[in-house]
């Protein structure tokens, strides 16, 4: 009699790792209803180089700073009568404190040089040209709200350097008459100017970036990254846009170039801030005028040395006036430095003067410049 075959045990499945599993259909879900595929779109390769990347991190800059920012102002009194002892109680007290003050200020003064590097970069390959010329006057507006940010910051830590900083804001605003009427003290009596300043640096300002930058993404995703200056002039770039089949890469791995820059920029001013603490010097005495604004103010502090307060005016509405007028003035066809020859020579020579009078007046004493 036949026996019956017995069965064959077939090895049991492997569990399913369900932990996996839930995370990439969490990711897919999230991935599907936020419209991350919109942020997949193609660039040129050079899109995701450093140079083109300054902007981006430059971007992840103002995030560190809104983020450090909201922190001090948990701390924060702007009353004049009252802000000494908050700013000091910061540095010393508050929970992480010193720290965050630290970041707070040394990424104020990394995001200025990015900013600035960007503009020269954009200029450097016309990328101002047709039809990007709307986008370099949204930039040239950011530069300028970075700057105003730079310096309501300055004066907010309330010492020597703030104080004298302040002072001059007065002084402009006189020479402005009514234009000049927000930034000055009689434009109300109710609220002290260093508290009208601290809501212009919380408020005003990050909603004027806030719209310029939404602007100046609108327009990259609009026009595309601008092409490579050789490659325009070699007419691979017809009406300024880099051809479809050279947008060999992704806008996402642009992003990770961004916030990976901006990563290491917070971590930098990290390290800066626990090896150099954010400085604070003595409390304001309105008989002094012993200090110099900060570095990226040198230049306009040469010409206040040499003419007066006004001059700081002037010449910081010409610089602004230049720029705005770059795509105007520089309208050829071609994009390379070398085929732009006179606008080279004039941006190098202001670069050059910037900078020779910074280091003009780095070497140099201060002089009393208020009450003149």
């Amino acid at each position: 009699m036949a026996t019956a075959p017995v069965p064959v045990q077939m090895p049991s499945p492997a569990p399913a790792d369900h932990t996996q599993t839930e995370r990439m259909g969490l990711w897919r879900w999230i991935y599907d209803r936020a419209g991350l595929s919109a942020l997949t779109y193609p660039v040129p390769a050079h899109a995701n180089t450093l140079p083109y990347t300054l902007g981006g991190i430059s971007f992840v800059g103002f995030l560190v700073l809104a983020l450090t920012g909201f922190w001090l102002a948990q701390f924060y009194d702007p009353m004049p009568d009252r802000v000494r002892g908050a700013v000091e109680y910061i540095q010393t007290q508050a929970a992480l404190g010193g720290l965050v003050r630290g970041i707070h200020f040394w990424v104020a003064n990394i995001v200025v040089v990015t900013v600035v590097l960007h503009l020269v970069r954009v200029f450097a390959t016309a990328s101002f040209k047709r039809p990007r010329e709307l986008n370099w006057l949204v930039g040239v507006g950011l530069l300028g709200v970075t700057i105003a940010f730079a310096f309501t910051g300055s004066v907010l830590k309330w010492d020597q350097e703030a104080y004298e900083a302040l002072q001059h804001n007065l002084e402009i605003a006189e020479i402005l008459g009514g234009l000049g009427t927000f930034f000055s003290a009689s434009f109300t009596t109710s609220v002290p100017v260093l508290v009208r300043l601290y809501a212009t640096h919380v408020s005003l300002l990050p909603l004027l970036a806030t719209l310029l930058f939404i602007g100046h993404f609108f327009l990259i995703k609009h026009h595309g990254i601008s092409p490579l200056p050789a490659a325009a002039d070699r007419g691979e770039a017809p009406r300024g846009k880099v051809p479809a089949p050279q947008l060999t890469a992704r806008y996402s791995t642009h992003l990770r170039w961004m916030f990976g820059g901006g990563l290491v920029l917070a971590v930098v001013a990290a390290g800066l801030g626990l090896v150099f603490p954010a400085p604070l010097g003595e409390a304001p005495n309105p008989d002094l005028e012993i200090t110099k604004p900060p570095f990226f103010f040198y230049w306009l502090y040469w010409f206040e040395d040499k003419f007066g307060v006004s001059a700081i005016l002037y010449a910081g509405l010409a610089f602004g006036a230049a720029l705005v007028l770059v795509p105007f003035v520089d309208r050829s066809p071609w994009r390379s430095l070398r085929r732009r020859p006179v606008v080279t020579v004039l941006a190098a020579a202001v670069i050059v003067a910037i900078v020779g009078l910074s280091l003009i007046v780095f070497f140099s004493p201060v002089v009393k410049h208020l009450g003149g």
